[in-house]
Formats: C-alpha cells, structure tokens, sequence
C-alpha cells in the first residue's frame, strides 16, 4: 500500500479532531431538532444539491481525488437486500472524501452522521443537504429523537454512512479502531453494515509537483456483512460484527491486521505512531 507520509499533527487519541470548524452558530441540537428533515422545503434544496452533485461534482471527483472505484459488483448483487436499508462504514482520510462514497453508490442517496460543529460551522447547510445528520451531546432527550429519526431511516430503505473512527485524520495508512454505533444500529434494526476503505496511489510528477497533489485515491467496495444472532448475547453480536467490520475494512485498504496494528474496537485508543 502506498503511503503518502503526509506532514499532518494528528491528534494523540484516535478520535481527536484537528480541523477548526471556524466560528460556530448557536443552533439547538435538542429534542425538537429535525435530525432528518422532511419538511418540504429542505427537500427541495436537497434535490437542487443532488443535481449540481450529479452534473458537477461526481465528474469533478475523478479528476480531483484521481478516483478509481471498485468492488461496486458488490452494490449490485446485492441491490434488493440494500434497497431494504444499509449501514456503511470506511475510513475517514479527505475532506469531502464523502463525496466519492456518494458517487460510488448512486443511485443510492446515503446519509451521513456528523459531528455536531459539523452543521454548526460554516458548511453546515450544505453539510445537511448532503443528507448529514448532526449527532447530539449530553442530552438524553435529544438522543432518543435523534436515534428514532436514524432508526426510522433506515426502516424505510435509507442507506445510513458512518465514519466508525470518530473524526477525519487525512491521508492517515492506517485504520484506527471503530466506534461501537454503527454495529449497534445495525444490531437494533437488523441492517447489514457494508465496509469501504480508501487506499492510495502516487501521484505523477505533474500532480506532485504542480499541483501539489500528495496522494490519489482508490475506493474500495466489500459484500455486505450481517449480525450474528447465534451469538448468546447483544453485546457479543455487536462486538463480533464490529470486530468482522474493521476487518475488512483493513483488508480492502490492503493492510493485513499485523500491518495495521490498530485493535478493531475504539477504547480510549492512541495514535500508534
């Protein structure tokens, strides 16, 4: 796998953030906050970004990230039971790297979780009508709408993209350890979890040199994955479907597990380098 060596202070827990959101509006993520707005008007807005995706940005990913997409024979023999409500997971390594995982799966329209400064901050708007849904802190009521809001989601056939790793660490070799959310929602709406990675390829001379360009990406597509219900508790299905998650993930970046060194599961964890 080629590695980029990017010259990036990321932070010293696995989770950390190091992107400055900017000045932050004073917005309520509380109960009563439409996690996944319906209202007539967003969507509206929603479908004009959709478009200026489709026409514009799509096409502008390949050339930008020199993205190349594979693995999507995955989506497609598999397209009836995703058409009934998928969870996906992959690692965090660019800023809109989203935006190839929104081409790779069209027409599938996927939502996202985010951090809260996320919509907070000044790409908040369109952060939301790329389908982000902000994740509420320290309030108990706004969790229990916010959850019923994703779970409803994905009940209707939506197609729900999480970053397990927690944060955006860009051009980073390895996959950190995940989060245990994705597995839980899988676990209480009975979806399957689909695994994604980004690895990289050296650039030319002309995009190193010119253009400043420190690595191109490839997007990497797996079969779905799914909950083992034999497994005599909740807590060991979901670990269990975490642990084969990061997996593959680490196999699709094309790392082995020695090579990666990272544990499956998020507890507190540290940068390894």
């Amino acid at each position: 796998m080629y590695d980029p060596k990017a010259n990036i202070p990321y932070p010293e827990f696995t989770d950390g953030h190091y992107r400055d959101f900017g000045e932050l509006d004073d917005i309520a993520f509380d109960k009563d906050y439409p996690y996944v707005d319906k209202s007539p008007a967003f969507l509206k807005k929603k479908k004009v970004a959709r478009f200026l995706l489709r026409l514009i940005v799509f096409p502008w990913s390949y050339v930008k990230l020199g993205l190349r997409i594979k693995g999507k024979e995955n989506l497609k023999n598999n397209k009836g039971l995703l058409e009934q409500g998928a969870i996906s997971v992959c690692n965090h390594v660019a800023m809109w790297d989203y935006i190839a995982i929104m081409n790779a799966i069209k027409p599938f329209k996927p939502y996202i979780l985010v951090a809260k400064d996320n919509v907070a901050g000044k790409d908040g708007a369109m952060v939301r009508q790329v389908g982000g849904i902000p994740i509420p802190e320290n309030d108990m009521a706004a969790t229990k709408a916010y959850l019923t809001a994703v779970k409803d989601l994905l009940y209707d056939g939506g197609w729900l993209h999480i970053y397990a790793e927690g944060s955006m660490w860009e051009y980073y070799p390895y996959i950190r350890p995940f989060k245990k959310g994705a597995a839980t929602l899988a676990r209480m709406t009975k979806k399957p979890i689909v695994p994604m990675a980004f690895s990289y390829r050296k650039p030319s001379w002309i995009r190193r040199k010119i253009f400043k360009q420190v690595a191109l990406f490839d997007l990497h597509i797996g079969k779905p994955l799914f909950l083992d219900e034999s497994l005599p508790s909740v807590i060991e299905q979901e670990l269990d479907l975490l642990r084969r998650a990061h997996s593959a993930v680490v196999s699709l970046a094309g790392l082995t597990e020695i090579e990666n060194r990272y544990p499956a599961v998020f507890n507190n964890s540290r940068r390894i380098d």
